[in-house]
C-alpha cells in the first residue's frame, strides 16, 4: 500500500546546482514547481538548501513566505565544489534538519542520503553529447549521476522519452522512474518591444522572420539549420533570427553563414532583454527548433503560447510535446529541415492551423498537474 503524502511533515528541496540566470530550463522548473507545491499541499514544511548565488533572489519570490533557506557553505558555481557539498555537507544538513523526504531537482543528488529521496533527472545530454561539456564536468556527471539515481527511492523524467533514456543509459529499472511533464515555463514577463525598434535593433529590417531560440551548442543542430535556411534563402526575403548564448561554436556558426553565402541572412542576437524576445516572438513568421535531444522541449510551447507557428525536430522528447502541433522534421536531414520551414512559409493556412492547435496543446501541460504527479511520486518514495 502506498504511504499517502500527506505523512510528510517536512520536504527538503535540493536546490543547490541552481545560479540564477545561468542553469537554463532547471531554473524554470524550480521557480515554477514549488510555488505549485505550496498551492497544492500548503501544510507542507519546506527547507530549501540552496547556494549563496541564489538564496536573495529565491527569498525574493512571492511564494517563498514560510520557507526555509538553508545556505551551502560552497558556491554553487564552482561545481567541484557545489557537487562535494552535495554529497557531503548536504546530507548532514538533511539529517540535522529534520526533513522526511529530500528531492533534488538538478540531475543530481547524495549518492548516500539518510532519508528517502527523489531526483530529477532531467537529461542525460552530458552521456549523448560529452563534447557540450567541459572535461570536469563531463566525469563528474557520469560518476554522481547514475549513482544517486540507483540509490534514490524514486526518479522523475520531465518525458517518456527522457524516461526511456535515463533508465537505458542509467542501467535504472524503468518502473522505478516517474514521468512528470512540465508546465509551460516563463508567462509573458514584458510589453513586446515594437516590431519598427526591434527590427532596426536586430538589423532585420524589411525581412520576414524566421526564429529560433537556442544556445549555440552541439546538440542543438544549428549548424544543419544553417544549411537548410541557405536552400530557404535561394528564392525567398526571409532572414533567420538566433537567440540564445554564444556556447562553444558561436563563432564557427557565424563562419558557417558565411561559408554558405547568408552571412548577411543570419542575425546573431546573444541573449537579449525580456521585451526584445516578445518583440521578436511577435514578428517571426516561423520558428524552428532543430534539437537533436531534449529532456521536454520548453521552447516548442513558449513559440506556440505566443501564436508563433512551429517546426520542430520529430526524435527525442519533441513529438511528445508538440503532438500535433507542429510541422515535423528530421533533424539530420538539411532538406527535411529545408521543406518543412518552406511549407509553412508559404502556406499561411498551415501556419494559421498550427498557431491555433498550438494554443490549445500548451493547455495540456499545467503546473498544477506537475505538482500533483509530483507528490504522488513523494508517497511512492515514502512507501519505500
Amino acid at each position: 500500500m502506498v504511504q499517502a503524502a500527506g505523512a510528510l511533515p517536512r520536504l527538503g528541496l535540493n536546490l543547490l546546482y541552481l545560479v540564477p540566470g545561468e542553469v537554463g530550463g532547471s531554473e524554470i522548473y524550480a521557480r515554477n514547481l514549488i510555488p505549485a507545491l505550496r498551492a497544492k499541499r500548503p501544510d507542507l514544511e519546506l527547507v530549501a538548501y540552496v547556494g549563496p548565488e541564489a538564496v536573495e533572489s529565491l527569498r525574493g519570490e512571492p511564494w517563498a513566505d514560510g520557507m526555509r533557506f538553508v545556505v551551502s557553505p560552497v558556491r554553487s558555481r564552482v561545481k567541484p565544489l557545489r557537487v562535494a557539498a552535495e554529497m557531503t555537507w548536504l546530507p548532514a544538513r538533511v539529517r540535522r534538519d529534520g526533513v522526511g523526504l529530500l528531492h533534488s531537482l538538478g540531475t543530481t543528488t547524495p549518492i548516500f542520503c539518510p532519508v528517502p529521496s527523489v531526483v530529477s533527472v532531467l537529461d542525460v545530454i552530458y552521456h549523448h553529447f560529452p563534447e557540450t561539456f567541459p572535461r570536469a564536468s563531463r566525469w563528474g556527471l557520469r560518476a554522481v549521476v547514475p549513482a544517486g539515481a540507483r540509490r534514490a527511492q524514486r526518479v522523475i523524467a520531465i518525458s517518456h522519452a527522457g524516461k526511456r533514456d535515463v533508465a537505458g543509459t542509467l542501467g535504472i529499472d524503468p518502473a522505478k522512474i516517474d514521468v512528470v511533464h512540465l508546465g509551460f515555463g516563463m508567462k509573458q514577463s514584458a510589453a513586446p518591444t515594437p516590431a519598427p525598434e526591434v527590427r532596426e535593433r536586430f538589423g532585420v529590417d524589411g525581412h520576414p522572420l524566421v526564429l529560433t531560440v537556442s544556445s549555440a551548442l552541439r546538440h542543438k543542430n544549428l549548424d544543419r539549420l544553417l544549411a537548410a535556411f541557405s536552400q530557404v534563402a535561394r528564392d525567398r526575403p526571409e532572414m533567420l533570427v538566433l537567440v540564445g548564448h554564444g556556447g562553444l561554436d558561436q563563432e564557427a556558426l557565424r563562419e558557417r553563414a558565411a561559408a554558405l553565402g547568408i552571412g548577411d541572412r543570419v542575425a546573431f542576437t546573444g541573449w537579449i532583454d525580456d521585451s526584445d524576445l516578445e518583440g521578436l516572438y511577435a514578428t517571426a513568421e516561423v520558428f524552428v527548433f532543430t534539437s537533436l535531444m531534449e529532456g521536454f522541449g520548453m521552447p516548442v510551447l513558449e513559440a506556440m503560447r505566443r501564436g508563433v507557428p512551429v517546426a520542430c525536430s520529430g526524435v527525442s522528447a519533441l513529438p511528445e510535446v508538440a503532438g500535433d502541433a507542429a510541422e515535423l522534421f528530421d533533424p539530420y536531414d538539411v532538406d527535411a529541415i529545408a521543406a518543412a520551414v518552406r511549407r509553412l512559409l508559404e502556406s499561411p493556412e498551415h501556419r494559421a492551423e498550427l498557431v491555433a492547435r498550438g494554443r490549445e496543446r500548451c493547455l495540456e501541460f499545467t503546473w498544477e498537474r506537475a505538482a500533483d504527479e509530483t507528490l504522488a511520486t513523494y508517497a511512492r518514495a515514502l512507501a519505500g
